[in-house]
C-alpha cells in the first residue's frame, strides 16, 4: 500500500484536528506513502472555507497555514491528464453514490492507489459495487504505526 488517493473529507477532517490519527498520518506519514488528489480538492476546500473556519474555530491565518501544510504532502493531480477511459467507468461507479466524487475514483484506478475516505456513504456504496480499492483510517493508521515502530 504506497499510493493513497486523498479524498476531501481527510482533508477537511484535519484542519479540525491536526493532532488527530489523519492528521499524524496525512502529515507524517509521506516518507510511507505517496499521498494523491485531483487538482479539484483544493477547489472544494476553498469553497467550504468558511464552513471549515466556523467549524474548526480558525483565524484566516490559521487555515492559510493548515491549508499549506495538508496540502504540501498531497501531490494534486490535473483531471485533464487522467484517460477518459478511467473516468468513464468511475462515472459508472460513483453514478448512484455521490457523482462529486468521480475524480477520486478515476484518479485511483489509474494508479492502482488506495482510496482513503472516511464517507460512510461513499464507503458503503462502493462496497456494495465490489470496489475493493479503499482503506480506512483505521487500517491505515494501524499500518503506519507500525512501520514507525519499525524505524
Amino acid at each position: 500500500m504506497r499510493r493513497i488517493v486523498v479524498d476531501t473529507n481527510v482533508a477537511f477532517s484535519t484542519f479540525l484536528n491536526i493532532n488527530s490519527h489523519i492528521g499524524q498520518i496525512l502529515l507524517n506519514g509521506g516518507r510511507y506513502y505517496d499521498f494523491y488528489a485531483p487538482e479539484y480538492i483544493k477547489y472544494e476546500l476553498i469553497e467550504h472555507k468558511e464552513r471549515i473556519k466556523n467549524i474548526g474555530k480558525l483565524s484566516e491565518n490559521r487555515f492559510v497555514e493548515l491549508y499549506g501544510l495538508i496540502l504540501q504532502n498531497v501531490r494534486t493531480i490535473n483531471h485533464s491528464l487522467i484517460p477518459n477511459s478511467f473516468y468513464e467507468s468511475a462515472m459508472e461507479t460513483c453514478q448512484e453514490i455521490d457523482i462529486d466524487d468521480t475524480p477520486f475514483i478515476a484518479i485511483n484506478d489509474y494508479l492502482r492507489g488506495k482510496l482513503w475516505t472516511g464517507d460512510k456513504r461513499l464507503i458503503n456504496g462502493l462496497i456494495a459495487k465490489k470496489y475493493s480499492r479503499i482503506v480506512t483510517t483505521n487500517d491505515l493508521y494501524a499500518d503506519f504505526i507500525q512501520k514507525e515502530n519499525k524505524k
